[in-house]
């Protein structure tokens, strides 16, 4: 679903990134997502019994050995994306930041407990890899967290160490969940780590295959057809792929 909405952003940034292969630019927030994501996987496979503070130092190693990889690919931290007032600052800030977020989760699991969905062989409803045809396409997803609602449906959580939050994720999950496993989905809501809780559920009992496989059947036509229009404008800010496009803007 990343793809569908990146090509829909800006088709060019697609190409660079899928079709020429680009080296993106390295971002610290990047790494911590990931890492924040790892430390909450565990968690959750060791039935929280992990401790805050086994979790926190997962999520500090893998966030600086991350860095540490990336660094030697890009030493120059001018070349970095950041949000901070430069890269070296904004690495600092986000292990701190992170190691934060993943004591927070824990203890919002210990004082919420959801109940996460177990299939009959015992996997886990945890970063679930689950792929199926959608529109003709292809399509493939890593779920966050499948978590059992009171009346036996499934909620679908993706957990979010930033602010920005895709609708058309979720509604790919919720196809692909059904199609995948046969199971019903109603809802699906973020964990949001900035604010240590769950965002108001978004309704997910309407979403019909057509209606999400239509945006992957018209970005796979087009991306055959080899249209890549670019979209210069204030997202060249964030791209990671702008030093790369004759179209940026500064």
């Amino acid at each position: 679903m990343s793809q569908v909405e990146q090509y829909e952003k800006c088709a060019h940034q697609f190409y660079l990134r899928r079709v020429e292969g680009v080296t993106p630019r390295p971002a610290a927030w990047s790494h911590q997502g990931t890492s924040f994501h790892t430390a909450c996987e565990a968690v959750e496979r060791s039935g929280r019994q992990m401790s805050t503070k086994a979790a926190v130092t997962l999520f500090s190693n893998e966030y600086s050995a991350a860095v540490n990889r990336a660094l030697e690919d890009e030493p120059d931290l001018n070349r970095w994306m950041t949000a901070g007032p430069d890269g070296a600052s904004d690495i600092e800030a986000r292990y701190t930041l992170g190691q934060e977020q993943t004591a927070s989760y824990v203890r919002w699991t210990k004082e919420n407990e959801p109940e996460l969905w177990k299939a009959e062989d015992g996997t886990l409803g945890v970063e679930l890899h689950l792929t199926a045809e959608i529109g003709g396409v292809r399509v493939q997803g890593y779920i966050d967290q499948l978590v059992t609602e009171p009346d036996g449906s499934i909620r679908i959580r993706d957990l979010k160490t930033g602010t920005t939050k895709s609708r058309f994720q979720l509604e790919t999950y919720a196809v692909l969940v059904r199609k995948a496993l046969g199971l019903e989905v109603h809802r699906g809501d973020w964990y949001q780590a900035k604010k240590g809780g769950l965002t108001r559920p978004v309704d997910l009992a309407g979403v019909t295959e057509d209606e999400v496989g239509e945006r992957y059947m018209q970005m796979d036509q087009s991306v055959k057809r080899a249209e890549f229009e670019p979209n210069p404008g204030f997202g060249c800010r964030f791209c990671d792929v702008s030093h790369a496009c004759p179209f940026r803007r500064p």
